[in-house]
């Protein structure tokens, strides 16, 4: 596994916060307790854009989309009970399939630069990503760099401090907050702007989504094998649209709340096994926020509980993807040591490395065994 050449001259590390988006950077980790009201504090300094009378609009197309999106999912779940064993199988294989465009596509490919990837395995990713129809890979990169440049801030897309709800969908169907519009101008798009398949999605994104999200999962299990083809529709696409949304929106939500932090106690992202689970392993929150660069997205060697990592193992073998920058094991564990909340399973060792079995043992501190014995 290939580190990094230079992370200073990463884009996503480029420093250009203004002091209203700068809580304390990663190098700084003292006992500063997490902003959990949602307002961005920094004492001593002054925010250069005052947006304290921002209240967020509803845009109502938006609105109406994801109500028709959850609502028919639950049309579609009843009609689950009505599908051939074929088309549940062909509905698990879109989840996974078009998660692994997600995750392995999106995510650590076009968003981190995580890793590099030749022509076959970037047309497969993009066709997968399409089908998960979570908009365009260009924009789904610049808002995932935004967010983690500018993580629980004002400037965050969206910024679990101001909830749940928010964070998981909401931040879909409101007006972003100015802030928002404002940074995303700052992130350096340079190299996917340079990259013809990203563009080609992003300028084709709206027949691509209608032919690769609708028609051609609705269209194989009818074609094929016979399904009803009303059946198909609520399934395929509704139900099957919804969860993999869903999924994804658990890691800007859960992930952002729920969990431990051992590798920087005094950031919001943490390790949640449920969202790793469910999001073929997004779910290490914290290491990722941490070392974004690294391709596993977290420091377990699992693919049981990271299957994404194993997908691109998986192709780096077959050639298709190199590259694959990671972070060395020493540097992880100084991390943990320095800013982690002291779960690191590196605590736990240095916690049993004295521990003694019971009066007897031969690892009982003299100490104590004087003190033990003045007891008698």
């Amino acid at each position: 596994t290939k580190m990094p050449p230079s992370i200073s001259k990463s884009p996503l590390l480029e420093e250009n916060l203004t002091t209203s988006d700068v809580r304390q950077r990663k190098n700084d980790c003292n006992d500063n307790p997490l902003n959990v009201d949602g307002k961005e504090e920094i004492k001593g300094e002054e925010s250069s854009t005052n947006y304290t009378d921002f209240k967020p609009e509803i845009r109502w197309p938006d609105l109406i989309v994801q109500i028709f999106i959850h609502a028919g999912a639950l049309y579609g779940f009843y009609l689950m009970f009505s599908i051939k064993f074929y088309s549940f199988l062909w509905f698990i294989a879109l989840i996974y399939g078009s998660g692994f465009g997600i995750t392995a596509g999106a995510h650590r490919l076009w968003s981190h630069k995580a890793y590099k990837a030749k022509l076959p395995l970037r047309l497969l990713l993009v066709f997968l990503f399409t089908i998960a129809g979570q908009r365009d890979a260009y924009t789904w990169a610049h808002d995932h760099r935004v967010h983690h440049k500018y993580s629980e801030t004002d400037s965050d897309p969206h910024n679990a401090k101001r909830g749940f709800f928010f964070a998981h969908v909401g931040w879909l169907f409101l007006t972003p907050h100015p802030n928002v519009v404002d940074k995303r101008k700052t992130i350096d798009m340079s190299d996917l702007e340079a990259d013809p398949i990203v563009m080609w999605h992003k300028r084709l994104y709206v027949p691509l989504f209608a032919l690769f999200t609708i028609i051609l999962p609705v269209a194989v299990p009818w074609y094929f094998w016979g399904e009803d083809l009303w059946l198909c529709f609520w399934t395929m696409f509704n139900l099957r649209f919804c969860t993999t949304l869903n999924i994804a929106f658990f890691v800007n939500s859960a992930a952002h709340m729920w969990g431990q932090r051992p590798y920087d106690k005094n950031i919001n992202p943490a390790e949640n096994i449920g969202v790793a689970v469910a999001a073929l392993g997004e779910g290490w929150h914290n290491y990722h926020h941490v070392f974004p660069w690294d391709y596993k997205t977290g420091e377990l060697g699992n693919y049981t509980l990271n299957p994404t990592t194993g997908f691109i193992d998986f192709f780096a073998k077959v050639g298709w993807a190199f590259e694959r920058k990671s972070v060395s094991p020493d540097m992880i564990a100084r991390r943990a040591a320095r800013c982690g909340d002291g779960t690191h399973f590196l605590n736990s060792e240095e916690a049993h490395k004295d521990a003694v079995w019971g009066y007897g043992d031969k690892d009982i501190p003299s100490d104590d065994e004087v003190e033990l014995r003045s007891m008698q």
